[in-house]
């Protein structure tokens, strides 16, 4: 398999699928006018998919430093991994159902980038019942507080490298072309 497309091994999207990048740089997109709206809601779901994974790897080693009582653990990590969970799923089946067909058609030339999300999100969904079988299993106790956290950054790290690289190919389309149809 091309490293390419396989999110384990994937540092980073190719130079060819950046070239929007260097026309729409990270530091001045807030600034753009199409900024507002779709694309400060869509990096908002991002920033809470990055909160929640920061508050549960907290919590888990907070547990793991015994200052944090393991039910209450158990208790934010119901809540938090199962919003994580439910709030990604919708997330990538909008994105997969609407956004990124609407947007390959505007820039075909971001087709394999699009391609790389796509397998991305396949990817994800066995890294989410992953993440789901580690959260169930500290909340049966059958799980280490210190394996799931292990579990958690594993999972985390993915997530962060899917949403960088989906950031890096999709917001300057938006930017470029502006979210009219996408909604």
């Amino acid at each position: 398999m091309d490293k390419l497309y396989d999110l384990t091994e994937r540092d980073g999207l190719p130079e060819s699928l950046r070239v929007l990048l260097e026309t729409f740089p990270r530091e001045e997109w807030e600034s753009h006018p199409n900024f507002a709206g779709l694309v400060a809601f869509w990096l908002d779901r991002h920033e809470m998919f990055r909160k929640l994974c920061a508050v549960m790897g907290t919590d888990a080693e907070a547990v793991m430093d015994k200052k944090m009582d393991p039910r209450a653990m158990q208790q934010r990590l119901s809540q938090y991994g199962g919003a994580l969970l439910q709030q990604l799923h919708g997330h990538h089946q909008i994105e997969d159902a609407h956004y990124f067909p609407v947007l390959r058609k505007r820039e075909k030339t971001l087709d394999r980038g699009f391609d790389i999300l796509d397998r991305d999100h396949h990817a994800m969904d066995g890294l989410m019942t992953r993440f789901a079988d580690g959260a169930n299993g500290v909340l049966q106790g059958n799980l280490e507080t210190g394996r799931f956290r292990q579990e958690l950054t594993s999972f985390e790290s993915l997530l962060m490298r899917h949403l960088a690289d989906e950031e890096d190919l999709i917001v300057p389309v938006i930017l470029k072309h502006g979210p009219d149809g996408m909604h």
